[in-house]
């Protein structure tokens, strides 16, 4: 019998927000993937160990995931590491793969996921709390209302988008062109609140587009309401 593969998310940054089902996953397998070179500084890894110490024994496989736009690069160190996990898979190795956040939204484990079941294994996703619900409970503010829809942006990629349909914008991997997403959350008109590193120790919130430093760090997530 081959391994299954799962995706679990482990929350935005506070170890409370782990599920009971992604700390059963970790107890009960012994291969544990983690996106980067090193394992041990993953920040999916640091908040899991907080709750499941018995991580920092399990044999911890290091998934480099290149961040950069050399798409032949990027497809190749994506092979690369489904051909890994199988090498586990193959043995009747279950693999949890731990990402921060939720395992079905923009998660780098997707990459290898489509790889895995290509070739024909059992891959399973574990929801886990999604960072722009975690940061519209720091801003302590709804994120959508009775028939309100809910538009997620990976902003880095829609600067040409304006935000001009009904609704609340979630504006995700803002941080490399802050300046240019500024002007167009100033051109929408909307309440704006930003969360940096949400649920960390470094956790900064903020209130207005002004407040917004153009240098925010790579964890900064964006809500703009109506």
């Amino acid at each position: 019998m081959k391994g299954i593969a799962y995706g679990v998310g482990v929350g935005p940054g506070d170890p409370e927000y782990m599920t009971l089902k992604a700390i059963r996953l970790i107890r009960e397998n012994d291969v544990i993937a983690l996106p980067g070179k090193e394992p041990r500084e993953a920040v999916a890894y640091k908040i899991a160990a907080a709750v499941v110490p018995e991580l920092a024994d399990k044999e911890l496989l290091p998934i480099y995931m290149p961040m950069v736009k050399d798409r032949e690069l990027i497809d190749r160190e994506h092979q690369h590491a489904a051909r890994l996990v199988e090498s586990y898979l193959d043995q009747g190795k279950n693999v949890v793969y731990l990402t921060l956040g939720d395992s079905t939204i923009y998660c780098t484990f997707s990459y290898i996921q489509h790889y895995l079941e290509a070739d024909g294994y059992c891959v399973e996703l574990v929801s886990g709390v999604p960072s722009f619900c975690a940061a519209a409970a720091r801003l302590n503010i709804p994120l959508c209302e009775w028939n309100e829809p809910l538009h997620i942006l990976p902003a880095v990629h829609k600067l040409d988008a304006e935000l001009t349909q009904p609704g609340t914008y979630v504006l995700m991997k803002s941080a490399s062109q802050m300046g240019a997403v500024k002007d167009i959350l100033r051109r929408s008109g909307r309440k704006v609140g930003m969360v940096e590193n949400c649920s960390m120790s470094t956790e900064k919130i903020y209130h207005s587009v002004d407040e917004i430093p153009d240098d925010a760090g790579y964890f900064s997530l964006i809500i703009a309401k109506e």
